[in-house]
């Protein structure tokens, strides 16, 4: 009877929070001190013992140092050298912005990639290409990067695999995630490149603009001419200061460091070289160190700590080896692997992906340990689509892109096909996903 309460108001908590839009993890952490001493006969020490602060670490330090690559102009420096050396290419421009938004994903916060939205869809409209396909584009590098082990999603997933005891290797979720976005932005290709062609040849070549982040914010959405070429090549030369190569150094060291560690049978901390790095940056530039701190993603922490606190308690109370039972009685353990999957679609297309990774992890704990399901498979399958479908219009990832659309004839258009797109991913995902790493990863464990 306890067991049932106690996830019963997970359940309850979990979903007025998400109505209210309300940080779940702020509800969740008090109710699991709640739920902990009156229902559990924990202490209070044992319940707030439950709070990760090893993913606490990882997100703080992350985002405080990709936070100083953004305040001193680094992230924007890449944007734009990256722009300028596609030029006029426009084949190449939705892949380029698959690059730029996933590796801007890749450091520490996922939503940070958005900050290609507004350039990439402005830079569609110049060249006529479809926005379905460049708002696709970004959407899946979005999702690639922010499973990276220096990122929000892969930390998570990992993290909480981890506290649960379980191996997943971070490089092989990414590699995971980047190969499943990438055959999806191949599927924008086919869908919505077709239109993007016909329309680019309608453009005469003098009207083919170099468009690139500074050039846009001083033109806004124009089209450069052949008066302003001279100022965009300017743009396209322009080095990094002085700070920004130590930056980019730093960026370089991180990824050496987490290489190398990893090939030596080590386990690198990401969280604390972020933190070893960072302190080193901000002495470099105090002004920009101070920016940064607005940048720390404090939201995700509390959700992420909130969730997982409240979890420990179910733990302790052994609801979770209760859903084992149940599981085992059903006797289909792939058919509960894809209820889950479905689950984590469903829900993350109208609500917080981060929350998603972190409770429903744990719940698939049961079917892993009854040795159903290969634990790393099914962890990778609920983290992809849980995240695959966030370029519904209903997410803040499809809302951005919406919103973005510069041509506003097109947004209910796009409102119409983002929805056709992340609502049919809640269902192709999960079955394309049992398919080719659960069942597979089934058969070699």
């Amino acid at each position: 009877m306890a067991q049932s309460i106690a996830f019963g108001v997970f359940v309850l908590a979990f979903a007025v929070a998400a109505m209210r839009n309300v940080n779940i993890g702020i509800v969740l952490f008090p109710a699991a001190c709640a739920v902990g001493l009156g229902l559990a006969g924990m202490a209070l020490d044992d319940v707030i013992a439950g709070f990760p602060l090893s993913i606490l670490v990882l997100l703080v330090g992350v985002t405080y140092f990709f936070g100083i690559a953004h305040s001193n102009g680094t992230i924007q420096w890449l944007v734009d050298t990256a722009l300028a050396r596609v030029g006029d290419r426009d084949r190449l421009l939705p892949l380029t912005f698959f690059v730029l938004t996933a590796t801007i994903s890749a450091m520490g916060a996922p939503l940070g990639g958005l900050v290609t939205v507004p350039i990439g869809m402005s830079v569609a409209h110049e060249r006529k290409i479809d926005p379905m396909l460049m708002g696709l584009a970004m959407g899946t590098g979005l999702s690639a990067g922010a499973f990276a082990p220096t990122s929000l999603f892969g930390i998570i997933t990992t993290g909480t695999a981890a506290e649960a005891g379980i191996a997943i290797s971070p490089m092989l979720l990414f590699g995971v995630a980047l190969l499943v976005n990438l055959v999806l932005l191949a599927g924008a290709y086919v869908l919505f490149g077709k239109q993007r062609q016909q329309a680019s040849q309608e453009l005469e070549p003098e009207q083919r603009a170099v468009h690139v982040g500074p050039a846009l914010s001083q033109y806004g959405q124009s089209t450069l001419t052949a008066d302003i070429r001279a100022e965009a090549d300017v743009v396209k030369r322009s080095r990094p200061t002085l700070v920004q190569l130590v930056t980019l150094a730093a960026i370089g060291i991180l990824i050496v460091l987490t290489i190398v560690i990893a090939l030596l049978g080590g386990e690198p901390d990401i969280g604390v070289l972020c933190f070893g790095l960072g302190a080193c940056l901000a002495l470099v530039e105090p002004s920009a160190a101070k920016k940064a701190m607005t940048r720390i993603d404090w939201g995700s922490v509390l959700l992420v700590g909130g969730i997982i606190t409240y979890v420990g308690v179910l733990s302790e109370m052994g609801v979770f080896d209760a859903l084992g039972e149940h599981a085992a009685h059903v006797g289909v353990p792939m058919l509960a692997a894809l209820l889950l999957c479905v689950v984590a679609g469903l829900v993350s297309a109208f609500a917080s992906t981060t929350g998603m990774l972190a409770a429903l992890v744990p719940l698939a704990l049961p079917l892993i340990a009854n040795g159903g399901v290969p634990g790393w498979a099914l962890i990778c399958a609920i983290g992809l689509c849980a995240s695959i479908v966030d370029v519904s219009p209903f997410s803040t990832v499809g809302a951005s892109l919406v919103a973005s659309t510069v041509d506003d004839t097109q947004r209910p258009r796009m409102t119409r096909l983002l929805t056709w797109w992340g609502m049919s991913l809640v269902v192709i995902g999960p079955v394309v996903l049992t398919l080719l790493l659960i069942l597979p990863g089934k058969a070699f464990t």
